[in-house]
């Protein structure tokens, strides 16, 4: 069964440019550059037959438009629990039209509503045993961080294994946006 999402994948230079934030924080498993995403749903474990349907269902989603995305700033997830550490992206209407068509589409081919309110952001690391101090301190030391932006062209479905998450990520298949 694979395991499934939809994303924007992260140009190379963006990723670069991320990956110079590593390091310095205890219990911090780093994502790989090459597996930096923004998820735009999760659609988690389904056999091949519901596999093939969301794969055609996101197909009508391709007439979309272009658009660009502004990554803003670092923060983490899980206040007093810190789970993980990320790059924030900036509020964009077509980004959250993008995300809210997928869902429509994927909730028609059967899927479940996602149960989590859409946070569009990309992880940097997993957070085990971080406390809300250490990772306060991190950010606050991190540096400034320039605001990074890239042109957006296609959504992608990804697979991955079935893991503590974090890669590696397979693009089984791709969306063109429309110029």
């Amino acid at each position: 069964m694979p395991r499934l999402f939809t994303g924007l994948e992260i140009p190379a230079d963006v990723g670069f440019a991320l990956s110079l934030k590593r390091g310095g924080l205890t219990g911090a498993r780093w994502i790989d550059p090459e597996n930096y995403h923004i998820t735009l749903r999760f659609i988690g474990d389904v056999d091949h037959h519901v596999a093939d349907d969301v794969a055609d269902s996101l197909d009508r989603l391709s007439s979309s438009l272009r658009f660009s995305v502004r990554l803003t700033g670092l923060g983490s997830f899980g206040g007093d629990k810190p789970r993980s550490l990320y790059a924030g992206v900036e509020p964009s209407e077509a980004l959250t039209r993008l995300q809210a068509a997928q869902e429509r589409v994927l909730q028609r081919a059967g899927l479940p509503a996602e149960g989590r309110k859409f946070v569009p952001h990309v992880t940097l690391a997993r957070l085990r045993g971080a406390g809300p101090e250490e990772v306060a301190r991190f950010l606050s030391e991190a540096g400034r961080f320039e605001p990074l932006a890239f042109q957006v062209g296609r959504f992608v479905l990804f697979s991955s294994k079935d893991s503590v998450g974090g890669g590696p990520y397979v693009v089984e298949q791709s969306y063109p946006l429309v110029a």
